[in-house]
Formats: C-alpha cells, sequence, structure tokens
C-alpha cells in the first residue's frame, strides 16, 4: 500500500465511519474503483480504531461519568440504580453479538463477506430498513390529523432487552454495506428511540466492539507479518481528524434532518455497483494486499 492509498483510505474511513452508509464497504469501493488492492479486514479493523479514538474524546464526559458509576457499582449496590452505571452494564450487554459472532464468523468477514455483490445487495436491502424508520420516526414526532405526536424514548428509558436488540443490530455490520451506525441507529428508531438518543448508544456500543476488533486485529497483523505499517498508521490518524468532525456534524444534523438522504444514496449505490459487476467493469472479488 502507498501512502497515497493510505491517505485516500484515512479519509474514506474517518468520512464514512459515523455515517449510515458503511464504512467497511466504501474501503472496499474504493479499492475496487481505483484498482488497488482489497486494503482487507485486518487495515478495516485498525484504521477503525482511529475514528473510535475521535468517539473516545467527543463522548469523553459521557465515557468518564459511565465508567466512574460502573467501577462504584461492582462494589455498592445503591449504585447499580444509577443510570450511568446501568449504561455501563449495558454496554457491555450490547457487545455481547458482536463479539460472539465476530469471532465465529471470523473467516467468512475476511473472505466471502466481502464479495461486492452482497456489499451492494445490503447497501439496498439496509437502505430500504433505515428509510423505513425513518419514516416511522417522523410520522411519530409529527403525529397527524388524527394521531397526536409519541415522545421517544430516551436512554433513562433502555433495557437489558432493547440493549440486546441494539447488540444483533450492531453484529450485523460485520457484514461490509451494513453499517454500524445504519443497522443500531435502525433499530433503536424501530424501538421508538429518539433520533439523538438512538445514535449516542450506538456510539458509545461501538466503542468496545471496534477497540476489541482493532486490537485483535493488531496482534494478529504483528504475529503474521502482513499489514504495511507505515500506512495504515497515517490512514489511521487521518480517519482519527475526519471522523472527530464528523461526529460533531452528525449529531447536530440528525436532531432535525432526516435520514432519507442516505437512503437514496445507498440504494443508488448499490444498484451502480451490481451494473458494473455485471458489466464486468468491476470484479466482485478482489485479492487481499500482500503488504
Amino acid at each position: 500500500m502507498s501512502w497515497f492509498e493510505s491517505l485516500i483510505l484515512g479519509l474514506v474511513q474517518g468520512l464514512t465511519e459515523f455515517l449510515p452508509i458503511s464504512s467497511s464497504a466504501h474501503l472496499r469501493l474504493t479499492a475496487a474503483f481505483s484498482g488497488w488492492e482489497d486494503p482487507g479486514a485486518a487495515f478495516t479493523a485498525i484504521t477503525q480504531i482511529g475514528t473510535e479514538a475521535a468517539v473516545l474524546i467527543y463522548f469523553r464526559k459521557d465515557i468518564g461519568r459511565i465508567l466512574s458509576a460502573w467501577t462504584r457499582s461492582l462494589t455498592d449496590k445503591e449504585m447499580r440504580r444509577d443510570h450511568d452505571a446501568r449504561m455501563g452494564w449495558l454496554v457491555i450487554v450490547g457487545s455481547l453479538p458482536i463479539g460472539v459472532l465476530g469471532l465465529t464468523l471470523k473467516d467468512q468477514i475476511e473472505g466471502p463477506f466481502r464479495d461486492l455483490r452482497l456489499t451492494a445487495t445490503m447497501l439496498i436491502v439496509m437502505g430500504v430498513v433505515l428509510g423505513v424508520a425513518d419514516r416511522l420516526a417522523a410520522r411519530d414526532e409529527s403525529g397527524g390529523r388524527h394521531r397526536t405526536p409519541k415522545q421517544g424514548k430516551e436512554l433513562k428509558d433502555l433495557t437489558v432487552k432493547d440493549g440486546l436488540i441494539y447488540g444483533f443490530c450492531q453484529a450485523l455490520a460485520l457484514i461490509p454495506g451494513v453499517s454500524r451506525s445504519g443497522a443500531t441507529i435502525s433499530g433503536g428508531l424501530f424501538m421508538g428511540y429518539r433520533r439523538e438518543a438512538a445514535a449516542r448508544y450506538s456510539f458509545l456500543l461501538a466503542i468496545p466492539a471496534v477497540l476489541a476488533s482493532g486490537l485483535y486485529e493488531l496482534k494478529d497483523a504483528t504475529d503474521g507479518g502482513h499489514v504495511t505499517w507505515g500506512p495504515t498508521i497515517f490512514a489511521t490518524v487521518v480517519a482519527f481528524a475526519v471522523g472527530y468532525a464528523v461526529i460533531a456534524w452528525f449529531m447536530k444534523f440528525i436532531s432535525t434532518k432526516s435520514f432519507m438522504p442516505f437512503v437514496w444514496y445507498r440504494i443508488a449505490l448499490g444498484i451502480v455497483i451490481i451494473v458494473l459487476v455485471s458489466m464486468g467493469v468491476l470484479s466482485p472479488h478482489a485479492a487481499e494486499s500482500s503488504g
């Protein structure tokens, strides 16, 4: 991997990680459209450490409160009723599905799941799902002639059941094209959570999963020696800087705007990929980078 490739891929990772359009799909597609080797699942996981560092800094106050309350709840039973302590436990509960499935499906994630035809299908299918969830949320917020507006649920209303549902939605993002934020936010909207609440929990829930995945791939890559470290570290730093700016913009965007622009983008991109693969312009498979 060249330094130019790492710059572009780092920018793509930072721009797309927190938007409901799938960063792993865009990394795969950027390489395919450019005629580069597939950066691979290891590169994706390691650069995601950069974007998760952006989450840690942006939500540092929330994370600090949650960690403090959760730690005290280990020895103080009264603290277990505290909202922040419960949030700590619910993030752990919500992280279980992707942890188990990520280890179980590791070979598929690094192989068959990276087929562009599957990526395109997931872009379209999950785009439709996000669109339906967005419309239902908008209907509940505005009400109508014969309906009164519904008050969306906040994070204080989160239960173990809802946390697990969020977790299984997040696990779908093991398939490129699904989108971690898109799947979890859609799940939250279907369960009646407000947009900001669904997005905030989505970002907090991603922290353990992404950091664990990145560190796992880091160890595996170090042992296997199949990662070009200079460009990969550079891409991770670029992803961090861009990702932080995107979080700040996205949290403001979702408070007043619809997700429909992302929905139409996903569907259009998925159709373009299917057409290009069918015409033989793009190969559905790509060799992993040799380093």
